[in-house]
């Protein structure tokens, strides 16, 4: 009974956390512009691809490099193919890559962000040095030389841009887990016998976890823009469509010469207008969890 009593308390605490979250949220131009921006990509990359069709068929010589029109939205490609609906299939690889590589990098960052803060003296050490490795080298670089061991496959490309992005992540909760343990309510809980696993995961985490949540979007924003570079460079997976690879063809197959801009422009602002959109988002969140810039 009590337990019962329990949940409908935390659930009530959550239903009116939600409910002034949004409440303070909507007052916020740039998040909420950022919101419309991607539940429009969000809805392209799950229903657009049922709706279009985008093969490698040549459609006949007089359809390759056709400008924009009422039959094709956006033109066609050097194959004949519809560049809208390359837009739209391209969609879902775009976003799928960047926040399967945002998880990655945020539990990774999350995990030793935690203990380096928590456990301190040595391992605090021993962590931020190996994180300090990740940070100095620089990024681009790194991932192209991963890249192009791995292979260019899907998989590779998340794993490639997971495994580099979770430093900043580390950094920034290290920081903040230094504070929260020093509460009273985690001694209290060293008071009691609570192991350092259980204080971890439910004393320091729950509170963490808006600045994981805040910095995921941030995060995601570049995860998406670095598949997009190494797509664009040639390392990403040239049988599944996406922004990137639109531009890497487009770039490669002279688009440029032939003044085909239809062809670049497209895939180029979508990925534009998705980071912009993640990037609203991460302004607007630190605006509403942080109460002092809010009041200012």
């Amino acid at each position: 009974m009590l337990q019962t009593q329990t949940r409908k308390d935390r659930f009530t605490l959550l239903k009116k956390n939600l409910s002034t979250f949004w409440g303070v949220y909507r007052e916020n131009t740039m998040g909420i512009a950022g919101l419309v921006i991607l539940l429009f990509f969000a809805l392209m990359a799950l229903v657009g691809p049922h709706l279009v069709t985008y093969t490698g068929e040549i459609e006949g010589a007089e359809m390759v490099l056709q400008p924009p029109s009422a039959a094709h939205w956006l033109g066609t490609d050097d194959l004949g193919r519809d560049v809208f609906a390359g837009v739209v299939v391209g969609s879902r690889i775009s976003l799928l890559v960047g926040l399967a590589a945002t998880v990655i990098s945020m539990v990774i960052g999350a995990i030793i962000g935690i203990a380096a803060g928590y456990y301190g003296k040595t391992v605090d050490t021993i962590l931020m040095r190996f994180t300090d490795i990740f940070l100095v080298i620089p990024w681009l670089p790194l991932m192209l030389v991963m890249a192009a061991l791995l292979g260019p496959s899907l998989g590779n490309i998340i794993f490639v841009i997971g495994i580099t992005g979770w430093a900043g992540t580390a950094r920034i909760i290290r920081s903040q887990t230094l504070s929260i343990k020093e509460r009273p309510y985690v001694e209290r809980a060293r008071a009691i016998g609570s192991g350092d696993l259980h204080i971890m995961v439910h004393h320091i985490l729950p509170n963490v976890f808006p600045l994981i949540f805040a910095n995921t979007i941030l995060v995601a924003a570049v995860a998406i823009l670095s598949e997009t570079t190494l797509s664009f460079l040639g390392m990403g997976d040239p049988t599944r469509m996406s922004w990137g690879v639109m531009l890497h063809f487009a770039f490669e197959m002279g688009a440029v010469s032939f003044g085909a801009w239809w062809w670049l422009i497209p895939p180029g602002v979508c990925v534009v207008l998705v980071v912009l959109g993640f990037t609203f988002i991460g302004y607007a969140l630190d605006e509403v969890l942080n109460p002092k810039l809010r009041r200012r």
